[in-house]
């Protein structure tokens, strides 16, 4: 394989699914074949029952910086609904998500680290939403996305203007949940992905619907629950201090 070529790439391990975005031609800008490929790629990933985790990063020291533009034709077309499939497919993985930002996180690398449950970022990593420098009308589901992330005002300023913001106001807005030193962010992601994975999948799943605002799921969850037997197993896991042997899905 030509190691410069535009692709996404992906590893499992240790219960952690990682893919990388590689365009290192262009800061690892998306073509539109790599959006197409990353619903394909997440749904394998879905079905794979060792995967507890999933972490979305960039090639070397860039995230991602967009859409390759000169790959797309007309940007406002078919193109925008690849990137808003991709990012929907991101949304509904069905495990915990994690973005590991350093460097640009820009136009579509953005819309993807936001439909991470999780970003983590390296000082000095930007991020930016840039429709208004091409005219594109961005997609209702990503803007609401956006809201909800930072709130209308900072979703606004950054619609509205396409220009970058540093880490410290990404923090303070909501649009990462945590900021690293230089060269600690792949040390931490490690750390808190192994944290998830030692975890009730139970738990994270049931969370993860809720977050997203299902409202008619209560008495599946707590059929889920009694079934599982992950409640008594956590609880007396608690009380003889040793760590716990959750097995859901297995007995669901």
């Amino acid at each position: 394989m030509d190691r410069t070529e535009p692709r996404l790439e992906h590893t499992v391990a240790g219960g952690v699914a990682t893919v990388v975005i590689s365009n290192p031609a262009k800061r690892n800008a998306l073509t539109a074949a790599m959006w197409q490929s990353l619903p394909v790629l997440l749904e394998a990933l879905a079905a794979d029952s060792s995967v507890r985790a999933l972490v979305l990063t960039g090639a070397g020291d860039t995230f991602c910086a967009g859409a390759d533009i000169s790959s797309l034709g007309d940007p406002a077309g078919a193109p925008q609904g690849l990137a808003v499939a991709a990012e929907e497919a991101l949304a509904a993985f069905p495990r915990p998500t994690l973005a590991a930002v350093r460097g640009y996180c820009v136009g579509g690398g953005s819309q993807l680290a936001a439909a991470c449950d999780l970003r983590f970022a390296e000082e000095g990593a930007s991020f930016g939403v840039t429709p208004a420098k091409l005219g594109i009308v961005y997609a209702a589901s990503s803007t609401r996305r956006l809201v909800a992330l930072t709130g209308p005002a900072t979703a606004k300023h950054l619609l509205f203007s396409g220009e970058l913001i540093g880490t410290d106001r990404a923090l303070r807005t909501g649009l990462v949940d945590e900021v690293l030193p230089a060269g600690e962010l792949d040390k931490r992601v490690e750390a808190y992905v192994r944290v998830l994975v030692s975890r009730s999948q139970l738990t994270q799943a049931a969370a993860k619907e809720f977050a997203a605002g299902r409202e008619d799921r209560d008495a599946h969850w707590a059929d889920q629950a009694r079934r599982s037997g992950d409640t008594a197993e956590g609880v007396a896991a608690f009380l003889e201090r040793r760590a716990p042997s959750f097995t859901w899905p297995s007995q669901a």
